[in-house]
């Protein structure tokens, strides 16, 4: 059976093996994946099962699986694609983690947390109502379903688009604004009520 084709079968091969080369990583650009990804990883993985020292050891399985998922043939297309799988699988491994019942009751968010949490109006008022804020926000924050801080956490600590998000989350990308709307909602609800104290 004759194909046309815009390029021979030999150029399509070197044209998308050119592709797949740009977006291998070797050690010094895995160094700097992690570098620039590990600590919002860190803190994602440390704000959704609550439990500090999980998130470390979740962490390194995530890059870890990252790198497997790499080595056997999986390809990035891009910095986004890369970052965006990476949460994905500390996403599912928070999931696999709380299934297993190996998560503790959320902890108390670190400085750098909270400064990416509370609202940016930290600079009027007094400091005690800074403090006092933060720490509402931290207690709304534990009170959410995993799922609710995963979505706010990205959304809003990272900066995630709803497409990424979806992804994440493991979630139809259409429905990502009503549930991201749902899960404020909730989080405006447990502030209203004093932050869950």
């Amino acid at each position: 059976m004759f194909r046309e084709l815009t390029y021979s079968d030999v150029n399509r091969a070197r044209a998308i093996a050119d592709v797949e080369a740009t977006f291998v990583m070797d050690e010094e650009a895995f160094r700097g994946f992690y570098d620039r990804n590990a600590r919002g990883v860190w803190a994602y993985l440390s704000r959704v099962t609550g439990d500090r020292q999980l998130a470390d050891d979740l962490l390194q399985e995530a890059f870890y699986r990252f790198l497997r998922a790499a080595s056997t043939g999986d390809k990035f297309e891009s910095e986004a694609h890369r970052r965006n799988s990476l949460y994905q699988i500390a996403t599912n491994l928070a999931k696999d983690a709380r299934r297993r019942s190996f998560t503790r009751p959320a902890g108390i968010l670190t400085g750098d947390d909270v400064e990416r949490l509370a609202d940016s109006s930290r600079g009027a008022g007094n400091h005690g109502s800074d403090i006092d804020r933060r720490t509402d926000v931290a207690r709304a924050m534990e009170q959410l379903r995993p799922k609710d801080r995963a979505m706010l956490w990205l959304a809003y600590a990272e900066g995630a688009s709803h497409d990424e998000i979806a992804g994440v989350i493991g979630v139809r990308p259409s429905s990502m604004k009503l549930l991201l709307f749902r899960a404020r909602r909730r989080m405006a609800q447990l502030l209203g009520a004093g932050g869950g104290k």
